[in-house]
């Protein structure tokens, strides 16, 4: 979408087809994937790690994050563009290479990466969409994992080798694995945005789903915090 008024528009749009077609990724149901066969161990003790992933609107994929175990923090930002151009309006112009991003800061002695990740490619997005989630259209929509250090990468790139060797999902998965280079935090109004707007149509049909997916899904994980 080109500004937040487009995405207002997408609102009302999924509002008045809701009733005809699922026109969201959140409304359609969640997919089960198998842990990753390479991830790291459960650290001996408490401490914080960084994790950087997109997936259509940032919204979704925060409020996704905020209900996880082990995870301290989730903020939304940008990622992929400069520091110059990482501003919403500009950004959502799809031409400043930003992706609309997640920071998730977790405890490595409560969860672990690759359980992260397997949160991320069941409920939060779907990874086979090229350059859009649900009613959201553009570059700055992607689906990548920004990774931090070799580490990411390895589990990173083995579990979508994984994934896509047991034909999980039913198209190639489009999930870039690229390296962090900068994380802007986004405007203080986008972020908290669905726990501050449930009633929002938007949040509604494309972001209380996914939530109500992770509690379904991964009841071990789901915080209700």
């Amino acid at each position: 979408m080109s500004s937040l008024s487009s995405r207002w528009s997408a609102v009302l749009l999924t509002v008045v087809f809701a009733s005809v077609i699922a026109c969201s990724a959140g409304d359609k149901p969640s997919v089960s994937i198998p842990n990753p066969a390479v991830d790291t161990s459960i650290a001996a003790s408490k401490g914080e790690q960084t994790a950087v992933v997109a997936g259509g609107c940032f919204w979704g994929i925060q409020a996704v994050f905020q209900h996880v175990k082990g995870v301290i923090s989730a903020t939304s930002g940008y990622s992929g563009g400069s520091a110059k151009a990482a501003e919403y309006e500009v950004v959502s112009t799809g031409e400043t290479g930003h992706a609309e991003s997640v920071k998730i800061v977790y405890d490595p002695s409560k969860i672990t990466y690759g359980q992260l990740l397997r949160v991320f490619f069941s409920v939060a997005h779907d990874p086979t969409q090229l350059n859009r989630q649900g009613p959201d259209e553009g570059s700055q929509y992607r689906s990548s994992i920004f990774y931090g250090n070799d580490e990411q990468q390895r589990i990173a790139g083995a579990y979508i080798a994984q994934l896509e060797q047991a034909k999980v999902f039913p198209r190639r998965i489009v999930t870039q694995v690229v390296p962090l280079q900068a994380f802007y935090p986004a405007e203080a109004y986008h972020q908290d945005y669905a726990a501050r707007h449930p009633d929002n149509m938007y949040i509604v049909y494309n972001d209380a789903p996914k939530v109500a997916h992770l509690r379904e899904q991964f009841p071990d994980l789901y915080t209700g915090k």
